[in-house]
This record gives structure tokens, sequence and C-alpha cells, in this order.
């Protein structure tokens, strides 16, 4: 099982996709997890022995809350209509796309004239640290004007729950490449 913490303000890329928020999660994160899983479970939510696999920790007006994608789920969507609203009370539980639209002004369609290219970065034969290599990529993406994107990657990297996660964040904001990979697009721009 996974739990990525992110930033709420990533909640608004996630148009097309659907889950559940639970607000004021607080505790650990896992718990709530398997807990979710087991309560689902035993109220037939979760069939088939499905379960989820993945959740989302974000904080909203000084609250944890968790978002539960419906993703690689079977689930009996109006028994958890149901269990919503039967609980809501308790867990304050609402749709990812109700709470994007009514907490945080909508989806952010993404144009592709507005999405960044992500700097090629030398990381092949560094130190393989994690804290090195991130940061070789905060500075790769500093330089290239990108310093919120830097310290959103760096916040996502240290609350991340492997190395092999760590690096799949990296990759997400940088091009990993080898120097010898650099220094020829260099050349290549030199020459021009």
């Amino acid at each position: 099982m996974s739990i990525e913490r992110i930033e709420e303000s990533q909640l608004r890329t996630m148009n097309g996709k659907e889950g559940i928020i639970l607000q004021g999660c607080g505790g650990e994160p896992n718990e709530w997890l398997e807990g979710v899983n087991r309560m689902f479970q035993e109220a037939n939510i979760l069939m088939n022995g499905s379960k989820f696999d993945k959740c989302y920790v974000f904080s909203h007006n000084d609250h944890t809350c968790m978002l539960f994608p419906f993703e690689n789920t079977n689930l009996d969507v109006a028994r958890l209509a149901m269990w919503r609203l039967q609980n809501y009370e308790l867990f304050g539980g609402t749709w990812l796309s109700d709470y994007v639209q009514n907490y945080l002004g909508g989806f952010i369609e993404e144009d592709k004239e507005t999405v960044r290219e992500k700097p090629k970065c030398a990381l092949i034969g560094e130190d393989g640290n994690i804290f090195n290599l991130m940061g070789i990529a905060s500075r790769t993406l500093k330089n290239n004007g990108q310093k919120e994107e830097a310290k959103e990657m760096c916040d996502r990297i240290t609350s991340s729950g492997s190395y092999h996660e760590a690096l799949g964040i990296i990759g997400e904001y940088v091009d990993i490449c080898s120097k010898d990979e650099l220094d020829e697009e260099y050349d290549e721009d030199m020459d021009m």
C-alpha cells in the first residue's frame, strides 16, 4: 500500500478522476488506510477482496485530509454514497470532484502552451545518496525558473516512503540524463 503526501493544489490537476476525501484524519495515515479498507470491506462497499492500494494525504485549513482514489478498485458506489451521507458528521466525506469545485475553485485544465518542459538534469553517475540527488535536481529547477516546483519536489521527496519512490518523484520534475548528454546538448546549442 502506498501513501503519498501532496499539496492540495495538486488535487486541481486530477480532472477526470474520482475518489472520496475524508477530512480531519488525525493520527497515522497507515492506520487510516487500513481502517478504511477494513470498514469498506465489511460494509460491502469494497467488493471481491478489492482495497485501496494508494491514497493521498494533504492539509486544508490546518486539517489533515485523505483522498482515496477509485482507480483500480471494485466499488459499490451506491453503498459508498449512502455511507458518506450517514457518516458525514464523523468523517466529512466528500467526492473529489465536489471538494475541488467547492473548496479549491475547480479543476485546472492543462494548457499545452503553459506546461513547462522538464529541464535536463545530470544525475547519472552522481553519488546516489537521495539527498545529493534531490539537491542537484532542486538547483536545476531553480536555475530554470522553477523555484516553486523545486520546493514542491523536495517536500514530496522528504515525505516519500522509499528510495525508489523518491527517484520517481525526481523524474517527474527533471529529465534525468548523464553529464555527457548534457554537455552534448550544450555544444549543439552553441553551434546554432
